[in-house]
């Protein structure tokens, strides 16, 4: 069973390093088969759309207007789907995201595409390695926070447990936060 530690939080406060915490519910019979941390990514944010224009010299590419926060770039992108307004991930040069090409971690530099300069990359689920669609951007939901590090926004960990069948009381979210409470000393968040 896979428990996001975010999940885990709105059940009962947990101030315990993760593999300490893995640890203890390991020692106690609900053993933790891997922890998997959802993110890591330096100098992405949350992003909103302000604008959306042809680029001069391509015609599948446009221009692209983000704002993350008070600072506003421009970036070149192929994706189909972006248009203002919307919310959504955006690399700075230096992030260091996966090319859905090779599979391979890289850093983003700054490019000249066409003529225009790009300062950055919208990002797509394959390039932040969350999901395999690359046919276009990801589009977060609209209350997004703008200038959030994607990081604080979309990252978590998550526990992958392997329940006995004598502990069905542990097959639910509410079920390892009762677990945690009780080997910790912390109460349940009511």
């Amino acid at each position: 069973m896979r428990v996001p530690l975010s999940w885990l939080k709105e059940y009962v406060e947990i101030d315990l390093d993760i593999k300490d915490l893995a640890h203890k519910l390991t020692m106690a019979g609900t053993e933790v088969g891997a922890i998997e941390t959802i993110g890591g990514w330096n100098e992405v944010f949350v992003g909103e759309v302000l604008g959306v224009i042809p680029h001069p010299n391509a015609d599948r590419l446009r221009l692209v207007s983000v704002d993350i926060g008070g600072e506003e770039l421009t970036v070149v992108c192929g994706a189909p789907n972006v248009t203002q307004g919307q919310k959504i991930a955006f690399a700075k040069v230096g992030a260091v995201l996966t090319d859905p090409r090779t599979g391979n971690k890289e850093a983003l530099k700054s490019a000249k595409i066409r003529g225009v300069n790009s300062s950055g990359m919208v990002c797509s689920e394959e390039e932040l390695a969350i999901g395999n669609d690359s046919s276009g951007i990801l589009v977060l939901h609209e209350d997004a926070p703008v200038g959030t590090p994607l990081e604080d926004y979309l990252g978590d960990v998550v526990l992958d447990l392997e329940i006995t069948p004598n502990r069905p009381d542990c097959m639910s979210v509410l079920g390892i936060a009762r677990e945690i409470s009780a080997l910790t000393g912390k109460d349940i968040i009511e």
